[in-house]
């Protein structure tokens, strides 16, 4: 199956059963909806790897890093960190601004795991995979924060001891999304339910997978570290703590240094008893390798202190991707596991019922199992802990055996992409899900009836956009969940408005009932109805590039808003809202790399009209090359590119009063150099210079200019501020948490600043006047690397 068309319509729910309960209220998954939507590409590419964490690490790795390490991500956080405390040290009144979240709450985002309270009814907990953790009340109706603002929000895994003691994984094992690329920190334990927590090791792991907590001694706790996605080594295999979490030690290697644990499970009845899955895989900046010879069953019997690889029955070739295992704990000798191929489909199911001894191949189908391409986003089991036939495969659907994995069918009624389940020990029937949508419940088993939370505000933006005419009307892209819209200011009130995955989302400037909305790789539709249906595609067929980023620019001219670019390649023009399109440039990149990846390298990533001069354009690509045109596209000229870092250009943006001055950002890391991260123009583009180094060394993704001399960037661990021309930086705002911030829109004249962030939903800001002239920002402190004085915003060129 084209993976495109899977990934274009995985945001669309299915018929689900309307359940109210007396005690708990969760809101039905939405009815499917055709979405009418037309590429305004014809020749978009369908390789194997068009996959959203291909954008995101193409990005950050441009800088000619052949790792994406953990530890670069915890030195920016703590730089960030630092900003903050100086700022609210030097200068309260800029660090105290406060983000107010916005929305949205019923949109929902990717859950990973699930964890359910042994002692406190109707209690739950959820890892979300760039949220952080979260506890439910309320068997997962609504949900609350559970975890810190001001650390890492990537998650993989979330266990509770029968005592209440809390562990968390950090770093999703999932490679193929984007919060993978923001790997974890190791595992941290909570002994009040979520409300503090202490880091306890593993900190180079990158990824931790699962929890296997022993009943028989609740002091020993096993995790399933994946490791490092981008470089061989670190932390990874399984590793057992003896004394609740305290310390912990290795006890199965991996058997090479790409290969990392994804599994362990523990026998309930015979605690000696233990099973692990091993996955071989590793990311390089323009190739993956996700299988081979390390993708493995392993089995121990003496409480994990030695372990056996099972083969008996299993493949032993390296055509092995990601394994997925579990038990049936009501009849612990049945096992099932399945395995997908090194290259991503599904390919095969076994079953065992002697403990492993022994497995037989049972008859599933790639059919049946709706893996797609990609069985490597999956890798789950899960068994009925009353019914050893009653078996769950996750997968693009939820599949259900009931005759012990002989055959599967679909449950209908979630979205989809499945990742996590657990069963309430406290009431028969009710089993919780987590898939790419958020979280649900059922019940029935899990047969039917499922329900989802009505209360979710961890979904995972791209983008955003306000509108100018009131800028409570909102719109954005997220991953896995589409093209959304709040219009009340009520974040439980956002709607779908369509796309696959959700990415580039515009309002029109003047009509804010024209929304135009694109999925990956710019499949856009043009929408006279705040988005929703009828929507005609804007060009099919008459935009002209060869290739296309995964999030293609679409703006509108700030000057004339009947004047829109879109760019592949090539920059189009349209003059019309979009109905017609012209080229006004040649081929503005390097060209597409003979790149076995397959993915379209080669692509304009940013594009910025000048607000006073509709002929001024600046325009960036993906190889780091920075153009502007005076004249509408009839002449382009490139910046030298020794003035430029030659990393991924994430955005340009222009002053809002003074064509000549632009911003441009750029992602990747210094990694011991000074490569800029922000670069400013004071003449039209002629020459650039850095203003970005007092910023922590962590990508930047946005940048924007205000009319009265303030400079706003939004970056991989938060939202800073400076004068126009640099210089020193303040943190902006005191509550915004640390996920991503992949854009950010400003609107001047209620001076309201919104931000998409990348796992946490959309928060607003109310942005600081910039002082008068004659004043200078007392942000100095007495200690050691001091914040140093706000260059005056009304400074001049």
């Amino acid at each position: 199956m084209n993976l495109t068309l899977v990934r274009r319509y995985r945001g669309l729910g299915i018929t689900a059963a309307v359940a109210l309960f007396a005690s708990v209220a969760l809101t039905a998954s939405s009815t499917p909806r055709p979405v009418q939507e037309v590429s305004l590409a014809t020749n978009t590419p369908t390789g194997p790897m068009e996959l959203p964490d291909e954008w995101m690490t193409a990005q950050r790795m441009s800088d000619g890093s052949t790792e994406l390490s953990t530890a670069k991500y915890t030195k920016a956080r703590g730089e960030a960190n630092q900003i903050a405390a100086r700022t609210l040290k030097a200068y309260r009144p800029l660090a105290e601004q406060k983000w107010d979240f916005f929305g949205p709450s019923n949109i929902g985002g990717r859950v990973v795991d699930i964890a359910v309270d042994p002692q406190v009814p109707d209690q739950v907990f959820i890892a979300a995979a760039s949220g952080g953790i979260w506890k439910s009340r309320d068997a997962g109706a609504t949900f609350e924060a559970a975890w810190p603002d001001d650390g890492t929000q990537s998650m993989g895994a979330v266990a509770m001891t029968s005592k209440g003691v809390l562990f968390a994984g950090t770093g999703e094992p999932q490679p193929g999304g984007g919060s993978i690329t923001f790997g974890g920190d190791g595992i941290y334990r909570s002994k009040d339910r979520g409300k503090t927590w202490q880091h306890v090791g593993l900190r180079d792991s990158h990824a931790i997978a699962r929890f296997a907590i022993d009943p028989s001694n609740e002091d020993r706790i096993f995790a399933a570290a994946s490791g490092n996605l981008f470089m061989p080594g670190g932390e990874r295999g399984v590793y057992l703590s003896e004394d609740g979490g305290d310390s912990w030690q290795l006890v199965l290697a991996p058997p090479n240094p790409t290969t990392g644990a994804t599994e362990v499970v523990i026998d309930p009845t015979n605690p000696r008893r233990m099973y692990a899955a091993m996955w071989d895989h590793l990311r390089e900046p323009h190739q993956r390798t996700y299988g081979g010879p390390g993708s493995s069953l392993w089995r121990s019997d003496d409480g994990g202190a030695t372990w056996q690889r099972m083969t008996n029955g299993l493949p032993t070739d390296a055509d092995q991707g990601r394994w997925g295992i579990a038990l049936a704990p009501n009849n612990p000798q049945r096992l099932y596991a399945y395995v997908g191929t090194a290259l991503g489909p599904f390919r095969a199911f076994y079953r065992s019922d002697n403990g492993g001894d022994t497995w037989t191949q049972t008859p599933v189908t790639a059919g049946q199992a709706s893996q797609s391409t990609f069985s490597w986003w999956f890798g789950k089991l899960y068994v009925d802990p009353t019914n050893a036939d009653h078996v769950f495969l996750t997968g693009v659907n939820l599949r259900r055996s009931t005759d012990g994995a002989q055959s599967f069918s679909s449950v209908g009624g979630v979205h989809a992409d499945q990742h996590a389940m657990r069963w309430d020990p406290k009431v028969p029937g009710r089993v919780y899900l987590g898939n790419d949508g958020g979280f649900y419940r059922s019940e029935a088993h899990g047969a039917s009836g499922w329900v989802k939370s009505t209360y979710e505000p961890y979904t995972q933006f791209y983008t955003v956009d306000v509108a100018e005419t009131d800028p409570v009307l909102k719109v954005g892209g997220a991953q896995d969940n589409g093209c959304n819209r709040g219009y009340t200011g009520v974040g439980g009130d956002w709607d779908d408005i369509g796309c696959g995955d959700g990415l580039q989302v515009i309002i029109h400037p003047e009509q804010p009932n024209i929304v135009f909305g694109c999925s990956q790789y710019g499949s856009c539709y043009r929408s006279e109805n705040s988005g929703a249906a009828p929507r005609q595609t804007i060009g099919s067929g008459q935009t002209t590039s060869q290739r296309r980023n995964w999030q293609t620019p679409l703006q509108f001219d700030p000057s004339d808003p009947n004047v829109m670019y879109y760019a592949g390649n090539i920059v189009n023009r349209s003059t019309d809202n979009g109905r017609t399109w012209t080229p006004i440039s040649p081929d503005l990149t390097g060209g597409g790399p003979n790149d076995p990846s397959g993915y379209p390298w080669g692509t304009i990533t940013t594009i910025a009209a000048a607000p006073t001069d509709g002929n001024k354009l600046y325009v960036g690509t993906d190889d780091g090359r920075l153009w502007w045109t005076d004249d509408l596209g009839g002449t382009w000229n490139r910046v030298d590119p020794a003035q430029v870092p030659g990393t991924w250009v994430t955005r340009v943006a222009v002053h809002p009063t003074d064509k000549n001055i632009a911003y441009a950002t750029f992602s990747g890391f210094r990694s011991g150099s000074d490569r800029a991260h922000v670069m400013i123009t004071r003449d039209g583009g002629r020459t650039w210079s850095d203003i970005g180094q007092g910023l922590p060394d962590a990508p930047v993704n946005s940048v924007v200019p205000t009319a009265d001399g303030l400079l706003l960037v939004g970056t991989d661990v938060g939202a800073f501020m400076s004068a126009w021309n640099g210089g020193e930086w303040a943190a902006l705002g005191t509550n915004l948490p640390q996920a991503p911030i992949m854009y950010l829109r400003y609107h001047e004249q209620s001076r309201q600043l919104t931000t998409a962030t990348f796992g946490r939903g959309v928060y607003d800001l109310t942005v600081p006047k910039c002082p008068a002239a004659s004043t200078k920002l007392p942000l100095k402190d007495t200690g050691k690397g001091a914040v140093g004085v706000l260059a005056s915003c009304h400074a001049t060129a």
